[in-house]
């Protein structure tokens, strides 16, 4: 216990003087660092140049003091342009954990630790030079007792107690911020933490990402143009991870691929078709598909390797994707804002009018465009842009869509710039609206709605009690404000003047029938001065009848 503080309270220091080093020392004076970190004033810079770095570049240069964790954190964060502003995402993106690799005695030893068994034993061969080092792991090529080629990667020794001990000061540095600083707490940094934390610790545990492999491999069983590497479990654990070894072209190389006579206009084709399966069809898409992480195999084959990150979308999150991309393509801003209060978290106060606005503003930007130019992923950024303009919360896995398709349309620009991705995407979009017109998932769907209304009106009774008590104590109270008062007060006019209306309506027939039964009963004609006057009477009754009915229909629809 001891030394775990110890931990903290160095870590600590670290990152207030990162912080410090790069212009945030009001930060560290705000959040209260200085009571945890003594004499950090010591530190404090007499002058920087602020004009000489923008808030992103900054941001950068702290998390890349401050390791392997915060790399990480700013890595994700990247990935996430319906929360931070673009300069702050560029900025994010240049990130890179390149560090030292460890030494070849340490994987021997991770490796009799993990598989209980000494290297040779399970390795014909393996390479002692690493082919990539980063900050949790690195890979070494080797091949099996049996005979394959195998890349094996093996996590950093003691990394796991390193981030652990990161994400401990992350929650309360989080915790401190939406105490201290009021803006940030629509930003809700807690829940990011959350989100971020179960990425990282995902990714701690190689067997998630032979999991993810297998699971995307199941998407192209009858589909020979996508290929994914075999986990080799018998010789996998959390810390080590033993995969069939890819050895293709890499899919940005284009000089390489035409001079190997590829059709690069049917690879980039193939890819965007091999994304969106995943995403439209799958709902379990490789959240990271840069070009390190695709391969061309002989046979215009196309690989996709390390799945540490990908992205979920359930059907209403698939469904919801495919309403937008359609409404983008024809132009319809009204579909567009539905999709998007369908799948964020919208604040009570947005303006839905002004918001449909924007979104018509940025559709003019496409008119008249023809499909081919259209980008889909500067699109989906664009719309980033206005969800964090109006503080809306999308999905975090739905905004990983939107950095695959970016990341997409970048390497079929570099391979054939007159593919259209749009074209590529209808159909997909088509079929999932189709899919959810079938009778079968209408029945799913009436089904769930059923079982939710059946769940809510076996609450009801608790919730009414719970009312009740509530009132009884004299602490039930109804918040109002002017807008949403203003519709009440005007129903209740119409109301109001309907009902004089009927009031009005019933005295005058109930007269004109005294006077009916009084001319009856004395013999008279209805002429009175010459004039026809329960013929009168019944018209203006009858105008009056109508005339309510039309109120009536009118207020129904409005």
């Amino acid at each position: 216990m001891f030394g775990k503080k110890i931990r903290h309270i160095n870590r600590y220091r670290e990152i207030a003087a990162a912080l410090i080093s790069q212009g945030f020392y009001y930060i560290v004076e705000e959040m209260g660092l200085g009571e945890k970190v003594p004499y950090y004033r010591r530190s404090r810079p007499n002058s920087l140049d602020k004009n000489s770095k923008g808030i992103g570049e900054r941001i950068r240069l702290v998390l890349q003091q401050l390791g392997p964790t915060y790399i990480k954190l700013g890595q994700i964060a990247s990935t996430r342009p319906d929360i931070l502003p673009p300069e702050v995402i560029v900025e994010l993106e240049k990130l890179q954990d390149k560090v030292p690799p460890f030494s070849y005695t340490e994987v021997r030893k991770i490796i009799r630790q993990e598989l209980g068994t000494e290297l040779e034993e399970v390795y014909l061969e393996f390479s002692q030079e690493p082919l990539a080092a980063a900050s949790i792991g690195q890979v070494h090529q080797a091949v099996l007792q049996t005979g394959e080629k195998v890349a094996v990667k093996i996590q950093r020794p003691g990394i796991a107690v390193d981030i652990g001990t990161d994400l401990e000061i992350l929650y309360e540095l989080a915790r401190l911020a939406e105490s201290r600083f009021s803006w940030i707490e629509s930003y809700q940094p807690v829940d990011m933490v959350e989100e971020f934390s179960k990425s990282l610790q995902n990714e701690l545990d190689y067997t998630f990402e032979a999991r993810n492999a297998e699971k995307i491999a199941k998407q192209f069983i009858n589909n020979a143009a996508i290929y994914i590497p075999k986990v080799y479990w018998a010789h996998s654990t959390k810390k080590v991870l033993t995969a069939e070894y890819i050895d293709g072209i890499k899919i940005s190389e284009r000089e390489s691929l035409e001079q190997q006579g590829y059709d690069l206009s049917r690879l980039a084709g193939q890819f965007v078709k091999g994304i969106f399966q995943q995403i439209f069809i799958g709902g379990f898409f490789h959240g990271d598909p840069h070009p390190g992480n695709v391969v061309v195999l002989p046979g215009e084959v196309i690989a996709f390797l390390d799945f540490g990150m990908v992205g979920r979308l359930n059907e209403e999150l698939k469904y919801n994707l495919a309403s937008l991309v359609i409404a983008l393509m024809r132009q319809n801003p009204d579909e567009l804002v539905k999709s998007i209060f369908r799948m964020g978290i919208v604040p009570e106060q947005v303006n839905r009018l002004q918001l449909r606005d924007d979104i018509a503003l940025l559709q003019e930007k496409y008119y008249g465009v023809p499909l081919s130019k259209v980008s889909l992923g500067e699109a989906v950024t664009n719309i980033f842009a206005i969800t964090l303009k109006y503080k809306i919360k999308m999905p975090a896995d739905f905004v990983l869509v939107g950095k695959a398709l970016l990341t997409m349309e970048g390497i079929v620009e570099n391979l054939d710039p007159n593919v259209s991705i749009l074209d590529i995407a209808e159909p997909f979009g088509q079929k999932l609206v189709k899919d959810r017109m079938h009778p079968k998932d209408l029945a799913k769907r009436l089904w769930k709605n059923v079982n939710n209304f059946g769940e809510a009106l076996g609450s009801f009774p608790e919730s009414l009690r719970e009312l009740s008590a509530i009132a009884k104590r004299g602490r039930l109270r109804l918040d109002i404000s002017i807008a949403e008062l203003k519709p009440i007060l005007d129903n209740q006019d119409r109301i109001s003047n309907q009902l004089s209306f009927c009031i009005i309506l019933l005295a005058f027939s109930i007269i004109m029938a005294s006077i009916i039964v009084s001319l009856t009963i004395a013999g008279q004609s209805s002429l009175l001065w010459r004039i026809p006057v329960v013929e009168i009477g019944f018209v203006i009754a009858m105008v009056m009848l109508f005339g309510l009915l039309y109120a009536i229909i009118r207020s129904g629809k409005s």
